[in-house]
């Protein structure tokens, strides 16, 4: 008899990282990013000085251009759902910029001699119905052959200029909104692991292959102040790069406060993160955010690192004025948004992009 195949490793053991957990920590971004040469150009209005979620650059007085790029490896071992979550999460950063994404372009790295092409067909398949959701097609890419396996879409999107959603906005009394609840990367990283079964990460799985379509069409209809969407820095990152900028653009501090026990999680991330399961990603991401945040002395720090989980294709933090705030739940409610929480407050303070945890 021929001897039996051998067993391929499984996808997310080709990589030391999972999904945006990969990202490069905010710190050693800030210090390479303050290399790369800035340019006067009135037609940019949005670069990446204020850490926004894509760059907006004005075709005329009707049309911005909205353009972002998002890649990652295996956060997944089924390449089908690999693709969905990966397209949902590129995606994202157009929708959270209050836009209509009109193409993408995809971006392959594959070990092909290793794995051959079906379970890369795969791939494109989970991210072209993920698209298609999103009317629109996968009009091309690049692809490279590589050891990791990684993927991940350039996609453009189209607003009004004056319809841009920034996370410049935020102004203190503004209520914090959250569409999806959190904890992928403690999940991902449990499953990993072997520390948690593969069929207990569907909950996880559903939440990251989801658009933030309708989050992005409910905010567009009441009109709100701020958006970025939470993925690979965390709540708190994401959140204040959200401070930071509107302290820059108001021009003076803007901070947050936070209610722990408002802040919805994804079923037994609580529970495993109280079991030391985190990716490495969120513990950079909450040696980032510590100097900046304030934390009750009643929350554990298995429940500051959640606040700092490095999130893959995660759900719009939407800042909105108080007045409009029951108009945005009702407009999240009729398009079945998974997630309407009210986890915080801007406020007024002393320090730029100050938190406090409560």
């Amino acid at each position: 008899m021929p001897d039996p195949k051998p067993q391929l490793p499984r996808l997310t053991e080709l990589s030391a990282t999972a999904g945006c957990a990969a990202k490069i920590g905010q710190a050693d971004l800030q210090r390479a990013l303050a290399h790369l040469p800035v340019y006067e150009d009135p037609r940019l209005v949005v670069g990446h000085a204020t850490s926004d979620d894509a760059a907006v650059y004005q075709l005329s007085d009707d049309v911005a251009l909205v353009e972002t790029v998002d890649i990652f490896t295996p956060i997944v071992d089924d390449p089908y759902d690999y693709g969905r979550i990966a397209a949902a999460n590129a995606l994202s950063d157009v929708y959270a910029m209050g836009a209509r994404p009109i193409s993408a372009l995809s971006f392959i790295a594959w070990p092909m001699a290793e794995r051959g092409p079906d379970e890369l067909g795969d791939i494109l398949r989970g991210a072209a119905d993920v698209c298609r959701l999103a009317n629109i097609v996968i009009a091309g890419g690049h692809s490279i052959v590589d050891k990791e396996p990684k993927f991940g879409l350039f996609v453009t999107g189209l607003s009004h200029p004056k319809a841009i959603v920034t996370n410049a906005g935020g102004r203190p009394g503004d209520v914090l909104v959250l569409t999806k609840p959190l904890g992928t990367g403690v999940l991902t990283t449990a499953v990993k692991r072997g520390v948690m079964p593969p069929e207990e990460l569907r909950q996880a799985i559903e939440s990251m292959a989801s658009l933030n379509r309708a989050a992005c069409e409910a905010m567009l209809a009441v009109g709100v102040q701020a958006c970025t969407d939470v993925t690979g820095f965390g709540l708190l990152g994401h959140l204040g790069n959200v401070l930071r900028a509107s302290s820059a653009s108001r021009g003076q501090p803007v901070g947050a406060r936070l209610h722990i026990d408002e802040i919805p999680w994804l079923d037994h991330a609580v529970d495993l993160a109280a079991e030391n399961i985190c990716p490495g990603g969120s513990r950079r991401n909450l040696e980032f955010a510590a100097p900046h945040v304030n934390f009750s002395s009643s929350i554990p720090e298995h429940m500051r690192l959640l606040m700092a989980d490095a999130q893959t294709s995660g759900g719009l933090l939407i800042a909105v004025a108080p007045h409009k705030l029951d108009a945005l739940l009702v407009e999240l409610s009729h398009r079945d948004v998974a997630a309407r929480a009210v986890i915080g407050e801007l406020l007024a303070m002393d320090e730029p992009g100050a938190i406090a945890v409560i």
